[in-house]
């Protein structure tokens, strides 16, 4: 089979090192791709949003499974285009439908399926430029720490929590009034704070049946200790040690069960992943949000632990045929760390060539924002590269991570220390 991925990220180099494993896998594209993708197939250069072309691609190369990484294209409607084309309508697509992507593309949307659907989340309102007041007037009858989520899409930085009134006020003038995440913030949600750890779950469905992916934890500030501004992520583990077998029979029972269930009794046609952040209050999970694909840099640390031929997990989903489906897993902790550039969440240079790649022994390298350049691997975004390994508990498996991290080097590297200082 010819497989194409979708994307370019460190996810995707984590599902093109996946997927290359797979004998039933003849020939894998992935389009765009980075540097590090290349060690596992052909990158194509298309725009993860030109729909057009992407046909054109799967078709000269006789494709027979698309997968898609990031939102973007599954909120704009990737999956609806291939279902509604003649020529494309045979070929599976793992990612849900446009509407089914509102799960993540509208944060009102999936509190309202929250709510519908009795699963435990945070209590909200929602707010736009023409009830601004309202919403500031909300905010002084809730106590903080202020929770402001844009509604639409904003590449992980659309949340704010906020500890000052005032602050609080400013943010959601600037949001709503002066459109801060742009269209993202065209509407706010505003919850109260729920006090607990974090952790995410992740399940893909074929929409009848699941299958639970491993749960991971990841690390979303630039700063140790969790300080300073949000980013894609910095680092993850998996599995995550507070979640014992009793939560994660909540989480199944309260949350994941009742997900599928009101897809198919909202007539919700969804095929893919289920990204459901969590955050874990006393003894009990409460869902912060949902997302249609995997996590990253959380993949960079589900996958490894997927002993499972993926084209054979993907096959079953593709026919519907999930119902006792029995994932093998490896049962050591893997973590990541993840290399970015100096300045990033806010302004970064590019073209910074990447020494000691070569070096690396025991880890993973997972490439996300590089490129090759005059033969040569440069940076080409905030988030650089992932270094995944395993160990006996993560503690053990972060000691080998950051121990190949002091083999690379580009100008101005940044990374946390701290992944896993929470635990």
């Amino acid at each position: 089979m010819n497989i194409l991925v979708i994307g370019s990220g460190g996810r995707e180099c984590t599902f093109a090192w996946k997927l290359s494993q797979s004998d039933k896998c003849e020939n894998l594209y992935i389009a765009p791709g980075n540097a590090g993708t290349t060690a596992y197939g052909e990158n194509i250069d298309i725009n993860p949003n030109d729909f057009d072309q992407l046909k054109s691609h799967v078709l000269d190369k006789k494709i027979g499974l698309v997968v898609v990484g990031p939102e973007d294209p599954l909120v704009n409607g990737l999956h609806d285009y291939f279902l509604v084309d003649e020529d494309l309508r045979h070929i599976p697509v793992i990612g849900p439908q446009k509407h089914a992507a509102q799960l993540e593309g509208s944060k009102e949307f999936a509190k309202e399926f929250m709510y519908r659907h009795n699963i435990p989340t945070a209590q909200y309102k929602s707010f736009t430029r023409e009830t601004l007041q309202e919403g500031l007037e909300f905010l002084e009858e809730m106590k903080p720490p202020y929770v402001l989520k844009a509604d639409g899409l904003a590449a992980g930085k659309g949340v704010l929590i906020l500890e000052n009134l005032d602050q609080a006020q400013k943010e959601l003038q600037e949001m709503l009034g002066n459109r801060k995440f742009g269209d993202a913030s065209s509407k706010v949600v505003i919850e109260e704070f729920l006090d607990g750890i974090e952790m995410s779950s992740f399940v893909l469905t074929d929409g009848k049946d699941y299958v639970i992916l491993p749960n991971a934890k990841d690390y979303k500030r630039i700063g140790e200790g969790d300080k300073g501004l949000n980013t894609g992520g910095m680092g993850a583990i998996s599995p995550v040690p507070f979640a014992d077998e009793t939560f994660l029979n909540k989480v199944e029972q309260r949350i994941i069960r009742p997900t599928v269930e009101g897809l198919k009794k909202d007539g919700i046609a969804y095929v893919g992943f289920i990204f459901i952040g969590l955050i874990k209050v006393g003894d009990d999970p409460y869902v912060i949000e949902y997302n249609v694909r995997m996590g990253d840099p959380e993949t960079e640390v589900v996958l490894p632990r997927v002993k499972t031929d993926l084209v054979d997990l993907f096959a079953a989903v593709a026919d519907q045929k999930l119902d006792g489906f029995e994932l093998e897993l490896d049962e050591r902790s893997a973590t990541t760390v993840v290399l970015v550039s100096g300045g990033y969440p806010e302004g970064y240079e590019k073209g910074k060539e990447i020494h000691g790649l070569g070096e690396v022994s025991d880890s993973l390298v997972f490439h996300a924002g590089t490129q090759l350049k005059d033969g040569k691997t440069v940076t080409s975004g905030g988030r650089v590269l992932a270094i995944t390994s395993f160990g006996g508990d993560f503690k053990e498996a972060l000691k080998s991570s950051y121990r190949n991290i002091d083999k690379i080097c580009f100008d101005k590297m940044n990374f946390r220390k701290d992944i896993g200082f929470d635990l």
